[in-house]
C-alpha cells in the first residue's frame, strides 16, 4: 500500500510546489512509482511537470467532485515513474462546491483509496491555505511534509501548523503524522538562517530533515521549462539536495 504524503504550509512562497515536483521526480528516478496530485488552483505543479492546464479531460476538480476516478484523472508524465493528477483554474471554485456534499471532508481520501496499491508514494501539493480542499488532503494523508523558509515569519506559522495538525487528528484523521520539516531556500552563511533553524529544531526536535534545500538559480529556472530539476540540471545543487531528501524519505519508510 502506497504512503500518502501531503506537502503543505499555510504560508505561501516557501517552496511547497517546488518540493512536491522535485521530490516526486527524485523518488521516481529511484524506481519508486509516484502519483503527484495537484490540488492547488494555481496548477503550478502541473505546469512544472510539463503538462498543459487546459488539455486534460479530467483533473483534480473532477476527482474532488466525484465526477472522475483517480485512475482516469491520472496522466503519465515524460519523467520516469511519475504520474500526475493535474489541476486547473476550476479548482478555485471546488471548495465552495464540495461544501454542500455529504462526507465533504473525506472526498479525496475516498478517491485515492482505489489507487493506493498502484503507487509507492502519493504526494499531494496543497493550496497555501487551510480551506476545505486542504482539509481533504490532510484527511487523506498518512503524513505531512512541511517546507519552511528560514525567516522569522516561518516561526509565526509553527504554532498555527501544530494547532492545525491537532485539529485534523482530533476531528478526522487520528493517524496523521509529520513526515518531516524541510528547510528551503537555505543559506547557512546567514545568521538569521541559523537562528531560525535552531528555533524550528527546538519546536520539532525529531522531525527536521537532515537535508536542506539551498537557494539555487537552476531550481528557479526549471519550472519555466516544464522540467523537474533532476532532468533540467542533474548536477546542480538543487538536484543533489532533492536526491538526498528522496533517499531520506525512502530510508524512513522502509517496510
Amino acid at each position: 500500500m502506497g504512503k500518502i504524503i501531503a506537502v503543505t504550509n499555510q504560508k505561501g512562497g516557501v517552496g511547497k510546489t517546488t518540493t512536491a515536483v522535485n521530490l516526486a521526480s527524485a523518488l521516481g528516478a529511484m524506481n519508486k512509482k509516484i502519483l503527484l496530485v495537484d490540488i492547488d488552483p494555481q496548477g503550478n505543479a502541473t505546469s512544472g511537470l510539463g503538462i498543459s492546464k487546459q488539455e486534460n479531460a479530467n483533473s483534480s476538480y473532477e476527482l474532488m467532485l466525484g465526477q472522475s476516478s483517480a485512475q482516469d484523472a491520472a496522466v503519465k508524465t515524460e519523467f520516469k515513474n511519475v504520474s500526475l493528477v493535474p489541476s486547473d483554474i476550476k479548482m478555485a471554485g471546488a471548495d465552495l462546491e464540495i461544501s454542500q456534499m455529504e462526507n465533504r471532508e473525506a472526498i479525496l481520501k475516498k478517491g485515492l483509496a482505489a489507487v493506493r496499491d498502484t503507487y509507492d508514494f502519493i504526494l499531494i501539493d496543497c493550496p497555501p491555505s487551510l480551506n476545505l480542499i486542504t482539509i481533504n488532503a490532510l484527511n487523506a494523508a498518512d503524513s505531512i511534509l512541511v517546507p519552511i523558509q528560514c525567516e522569522y515569519y516561518a516561526l509565526e506559522g509553527l504554532a498555527q501548523l501544530t494547532n492545525t495538525v491537532s485539529r485534523i487528528k482530533r476531528s478526522y484523521n487520528s493517524h496523521l503524522e509529520i513526515e518531516g520539516v524541510l528547510f528551503t531556500m537555505y543559506d547557512g552563511r546567514l545568521n538569521l538562517t541559523q537562528e531560525v533553524a535552531e528555533q524550528v529544531k527546538k519546536f520539532f526536535p525529531k522531525q527536521v530533515f537532515k537535508t536542506a534545500i539551498p537557494r539555487n538559480v537552476r531550481l528557479s529556472e526549471a519550472p519555466s521549462f516544464g522540467q523537474p530539476i533532476n532532468y533540467f540540471d542533474k548536477k546542480s545543487k538543487g538536484a543533489e539536495a532533492y536526491d538526498k531528501l528522496a533517499k531520506e524519505i525512502i530510508k524512513k519508510n522502509k517496510r
